[in-house]
């Protein structure tokens, strides 16, 4: 029996997942004027709801900024050159994510009224995120959304990121449920693998940025995919009386 939902952040309940690319994009412009906000757009998709580390590295390998990166290290005292790309580009990120008008244009509305009907119902919600904690506290700050929220669980409270299912083992033991009681909602197929491979079933509800690597993924009994949002709170619904019914199923 389903007994606690487990959210995403970015993509998820707000698409923040396009303001990261863009201030990915705008960083590695500065590292290399040759390049276009839009071709490191298109990379960042390969790499969404990874850890900034891996995104990171993965962009600045796929765009051959490890050496115009190292040449910045030294201004922002840090020692690899993956970390001085994310300081370059935190400063406009922490911009947009501070910024309410700029946040509301990017609300996933259906996933919000998701967390509602749950909170409605009763159950007891997490929120799973590969962003470190301050950005994610200030997105949920800026949107008035930290409260709905039993347990909030970031990169920075584990070892292995997403698509490690370590985020979801710590958010079933915080919420004091088995992992057959919950139920996560994700966008990114990193985010689907890490619940499926905590064995938590799994709504996806995949963005322009994920739906290509969402619909690659096997299929899995355990696992819906809702392209029409529209659709999503009837399908969480049914698929919970599903999940709460396995004699029903098998028949």
């Amino acid at each position: 029996m389903i007994k606690a939902l487990i959210f995403d952040l970015d993509g998820t309940l707000v698409q923040t997942e396009v303001l990261k690319a863009q201030s990915y994009a705008k960083a590695a412009v500065e590292l290399n004027p040759s390049l276009t906000e839009e071709e490191v757009i298109e990379g960042f998709k390969d790499f969404v709801g990874l850890s900034r580390k891996e995104v990171a590295k993965g962009l600045l390998n796929r765009f051959d900024l490890g050496e115009a990166a190292s040449a910045r290290m030294k201004e922002f005292d840090v020692a690899k050159p993956w970390q001085a790309f994310v300081d370059i580009r935190m400063e406009t990120y922490f911009k947009m994510i501070s910024d309410p008008g700029i946040l509301k244009e990017h609300l996933c509305s259906y996933s919000l009224g998701l967390l509602k009907w749950a909170k409605q119902e009763g159950y007891p919600t997490g929120l799973g995120t590969m962003s470190h904690r301050r950005e994610a506290y200030r997105v949920l700050e800026v949107l008035n959304i930290r409260s709905e929220f039993d347990v909030i669980s970031t990169i920075q409270d584990v070892e292995h990121g997403k698509p490690d299912p370590e985020i979801y083992n710590l958010l079933a033991e915080e919420l004091r449920v088995s992992h057959s009681e919950a139920l996560a909602i994700e966008d990114s197929s990193s985010g689907i693998k890490a619940a499926l491979a905590a064995h938590i079933s799994c709504i996806a509800v995949p963005s322009d940025f994920t739906r290509v690597g969402v619909h690659k993924l096997p299929a899995d009994d355990s696992l819906r995919i809702v392209d029409n949002l529209p659709d999503l709170l009837e399908t969480v619904k049914d698929f919970i009386s599903e999940l709460n019914s396995p004699e029903e199923k098998a028949n």
